[in-house]
């Protein structure tokens, strides 16, 4: 499935899934009960992407750790381009991905909401404009559908993040 999806198969079949993994259908649906199930198993997998953004920051100064916090997200972001498309075309059915998505979200906003002193956390515009530039769907966009290559993403929410921190 893994390979499907960064192959661009935004909702591969279980056929497709079991001739990739060269066994019978019978033999994907003994170790997932459903789609469902290999969902989760996916978003499992791929949750451990997002780990890397819990590592402890190399600056101890928040402005240094924001920069970091671009970094990391955007590095992800570039892997997991394939699997967010996948995503968002099936977390509407799927309570597995659902739940995933708000947990990632969840730990994402909060941590940024630490990181940040008191007078950008505590303005709800400022914190809620600097989480929306951080966002996959932001990354997303600019990669997509404004056609930019990572570097050029990066700049732009760099540049966007640090005059909105000021």
């Amino acid at each position: 499935m893994l390979e499907l999806v960064a192959e661009g198969r935004i909702t591969p079949s279980a056929d497709e899934v079991a001739s990739r993994a060269v066994v019978g259908l019978r033999t994907v649906f003994r170790h997932f009960a459903d789609m469902e199930s290999l969902y989760a198993a996916l978003t499992h997998t791929l949750a451990e992407q997002y780990e890397m953004w819990l590592i402890p920051f190399d600056s101890s100064d928040w402005r240094q750790q924001l920069v970091e916090v671009v970094e990391r997200r955007t590095a992800t972001y570039e892997r997991l381009l394939p699997f967010k498309r996948a995503g968002d075309a099936h977390r509407h059915m799927s309570p597995a991905l659902q739940g995933q998505y708000e947990h990632v979200l969840g730990i994402m906003r909060q941590r940024l909401h630490t990181l940040l002193p008191a007078s950008i956390a505590d303005d709800a515009q400022r914190f809620e404009t600097i989480d929306l530039m951080l966002s996959f769907e932001v990354w997303q966009r600019l990669r997509g559908e404004q056609q930019l290559d990572a570097d050029g993403a990066r700049a732009i929410i760099m540049d966007e993040v640090a005059r909105l921190a000021g």
